[in-house]
């Protein structure tokens, strides 16, 4: 139980903070940059794969070992750390192959991995821990 309740913390964290951020970013970051490879609609089961494997991952690798040291700020410290690998291979890798990407894009999108996914994390282990103390 402790586990599903640290899944479904970290999924309402994270998709509060990652829908108000594409929501902006959309058109003031990415838009103007690299709108011409951007999809016309949103495909929503890829979306929806890519958020039940990356909270997965998160809860795994953050959440897990803030619980169980009973501190959030390992989780924080280690969400960040995810968040910053993770979008970190997104970002460069389509810096290194794509024609139009740009280096603020990845600078401004591995900031905002490492920030969205050490507060989702440390929201996640905070509840987990007050819901299961």
């Amino acid at each position: 139980m402790k586990w599903i309740i640290a899944y479904i913390a970290a999924a309402v964290a994270f998709g509060a903070l990652d829908a108000v951020w594409l929501r902006w970013a959309a058109d003031n970051l990415y838009r103007p940059v690299i709108g011409s490879i951007m999809a016309e609609e949103f495909r929503m089961g890829a979306a929806a794969a890519f958020y039940v494997i990356y909270i997965a991952g998160m809860v795994w690798f953050a959440v897990k070992p803030g619980v169980t040291s009973g501190s959030v700020s390992t989780a924080l410290l280690n969400g960040a750390l995810l968040g910053g690998l993770c979008y970190a291979t997104f970002d460069l890798t389509s810096q290194a192959v794509m024609k139009v990407w740009a280096t603020h894009i990845s600078i401004a999108d591995i900031a905002w991995g490492m920030f969205a996914t050490a507060v989702a994390a440390g929201v996640s282990t905070w509840v987990t821990l007050k819901l299961t103390a």
